[in-house]
């Protein structure tokens, strides 16, 4: 059996909320992986002032080998499945189907699952970014996702990730460096730079600036959209959170307080008599430190992998990522999203939740 649900709105009667859901749409029974939803009927309703769920038969999904598609957008409709359909490689031999929607996201965005074998799941993947982008759709395949009920455990990078900068790029313009570094950071992000070799490049330009400017910067911190909503749900429901940057302690550590994230690592620049030294204290934080810190918050809370996740933007995210049941491109550079589990492409970072079991 499958499960259909929806979160009524106050403002929202049963009868409008059925007829603004994608399936109703006749058209829909064109496409094979709707179409048994739709000649199954309706077996069971349950009706009350906020919810109401449908359970309808479909055909059972192959456990061992079966993919979750998960498509979302604000506001979306029977159309954008409709032009999703239409070039999606699937076919009713193919295809275990399931349609869940539901409200949950902020704006009360609809969310469909689409169940798929290997043979399917190997074939999207190699297309979802261009279909992604073509549609304005955020598509998400993903394997056995973790549970949202279950303890577990969220590592995320900072800059560009948990806030919408990069902050050494934010010092050095203050510093009057900012093309410089910039160009050396978005080389790292793409992986064309050793990080380590480039963050001790980047440091070193901003030697003699004054400490006033990373305080300055610290107040302008603009977070990712979605992020405290994230942070928020996954808290409820028993979740650690932690940090892992190549950034900097000043901002990292502030944001660990700020949000009520359980742990944070990074860098720490050296300040001497009120000034930047240009060197970074102590060991640097790179992609293998990332990775054990992983490994290392994993085994101290006791989550298993299954139930591990690592969400970053740059190319030294992708190693805490193997680390992690399921690694996450938020926002990120072509690469990260090629080799990561599923990307965020156009949503707030609480897209995430839409993944998740329950």
């Amino acid at each position: 059996m499958s499960t259909l649900g929806i979160i009524l709105c106050p403002d929202r009667t049963l009868d409008n909320a059925l007829l603004s859901l994608p399936y109703t749409s006749p058209e829909m029974t064109r496409y094979a992986f709707l179409a048994d939803l739709l000649k199954a009927g309706t077996h069971r309703m349950s009706l009350s002032s906020h919810h109401v769920e449908f359970e309808a038969q479909a055909a059972e999904a192959k456990a061992s080998d079966s993919f979750t598609l998960v498509v979302t957008a604000p506001g979306l409709c029977a159309e954008q499945l409709i032009g999703l359909a239409k070039r999606l490689p699937l076919d009713s031999e193919q295809v275990a189907y399931e349609l869940a929607l539901h409200c949950e996201l902020p704006g009360q965005q609809i969310v469909a699952k689409l169940k798929v074998g290997q043979n399917v799941a190997d074939e999207l993947k190699a297309q979802l970014d261009a279909l992604s982008h073509a549609l304005q759709l955020e598509l998400m395949l993903v394997g056995q996702a973790p549970s949202l009920t279950e303890p577990g455990l969220l590592v995320m990078d900072m800059d560009s990730t948990v806030i919408k900068v990069e902050c050494i790029d934010e010092i050095a313009r203050l510093a009057g460096v900012g093309e410089q570094v910039s160009k050396v950071t978005a080389m790292a992000m793409r992986g064309e730079l050793a990080f380590s070799e480039s963050l001790v490049n980047r440091v070193a330009c901003l030697a003699d600036a004054p400490q006033s400017i990373l305080e300055e910067v610290r107040q302008a911190l603009p977070l990712m959209p979605g992020v405290v909503n994230l942070i928020n749900v996954l808290k409820q429901h028993g979740w650690k959170l932690a940090i892992a940057s190549g950034g900097f302690t000043y901002f990292a550590d502030y944001l660990k307080d700020r949000l009520g994230i359980d742990y944070a690592v990074s860098n720490v620049l050296e300040i001497e008599s009120g000034k930047l030294t240009g060197n970074v204290h102590g060991n640097i934080v790179d992609a293998e430190v990332k990775a054990q810190t992983v490994t290392q918050l994993a085994e101290q809370f006791d989550i298993p992998k299954r139930q591990v996740i690592a969400m970053g933007d740059g190319a030294n995210d992708l190693v805490m990522m193997t680390r992690a049941g399921l690694g996450v491109a938020a926002h990120a550079k072509p690469i990260v999203r090629e080799k990561a589990d599923m990307a965020i492409r156009f949503g707030g970072l609480d897209t995430l939740l839409a993944v998740l079991e329950r």
